[in-house]
């Protein structure tokens, strides 16, 4: 077997439907895996769930807000009364506006915190609870270089990315006596339809730095996918509480 493979693993994804969240849940079907893909929004998750069918696996789609804890534990439970068990957790819902920092709203502020860092926090303690028992599980949160390096324009969006990470060690720190990994994964600029929508990905200007030089190209939401696929994996069996940047280059 190859110690990439997630045959006969049972996988949440959180914000399943669009960008960097479909492509994980593809992946991880591909390896094998039977996907729960969960969003606010349904109609979001049948292209993913269409998708992961159609190659032969096995996916269903539930409806679910991360900032809701009733939500988030109903999911993981009906996931676990369908498939016995819940092997990995992928924290991947988020959201992110752009305003200037003395512009920004308390409203605007907890919005992002609740669904960006509230919500990892929701999903990852719903998912210990059936680990822990286990002795084993896989968890995954998705945050930003912005939680690395600060975000100008998006300073809510930098401070809940950042407190993404830090949970990740803590919770990687408390639940490794139950056998369960927990990391995290930093994306840069990724070609997602929210970033184009945002007209984000523009040429720099002269004498701009390229956010990746030399690569030349902006990521692909493959690029984030295959990763978590790593990280869900037997291969990173003695790995936890790291965050993985992927932005092309060392900045």
């Amino acid at each position: 077997m190859s110690v990439f493979e997630l045959k006969n693993k049972v996988a949440v994804v959180t914000g399943g439907g669009t960008g960097i969240g479909a492509a994980i849940a593809v992946e991880f079907a591909r390896a094998g895996a039977k996907v729960v893909v969960a969003s606010r929004k349904l109609e979001n998750l049948e292209k993913t769930v269409d998708t992961i069918k159609k190659m032969g696996g096995e996916a269903m789609a539930m409806q679910m807000d991360v900032r809701v804890p009733e939500q988030v534990n109903a999911v993981v439970q009906q996931t676990v009364n369908k498939y016995g068990r819940l092997d990995i957790m992928v924290n991947n819902a988020g959201a992110g506006f752009p305003v200037k920092i003395e512009e920004l709203s308390p409203n605007g502020w907890d919005v992002i915190m609740n669904i960006d860092l509230k919500g990892v926090f929701l999903g990852s303690q719903a998912a210990a609870k059936v680990m822990i028992p286990q002795k084993s599980g896989k968890i995954v949160n998705i945050s930003s270089v912005a939680g690395l390096n600060g975000s100008p324009s998006m300073a809510h969006y930098g401070a809940a990315k950042a407190g993404v990470i830090n949970l990740t060690r803590s919770c990687a720190g408390e639940w490794a006596k139950y056998n369960i990994n927990v990391n995290c994964i930093a994306p840069g600029m990724i070609e997602t339809e929210g970033v184009r929508a945002q007209q984000i990905l523009t040429a720099p200007k002269p004498g701009e730095i390229a956010e990746v030089p030399h690569l030349q190209r902006a990521g692909k939401v493959e690029d984030v996918a295959y990763l978590a696929l790593f990280l869900a994996s037997p291969a990173s069996e003695h790995i936890s509480g790291e965050t993985y940047a992927i932005r092309g280059v060392q900045r």
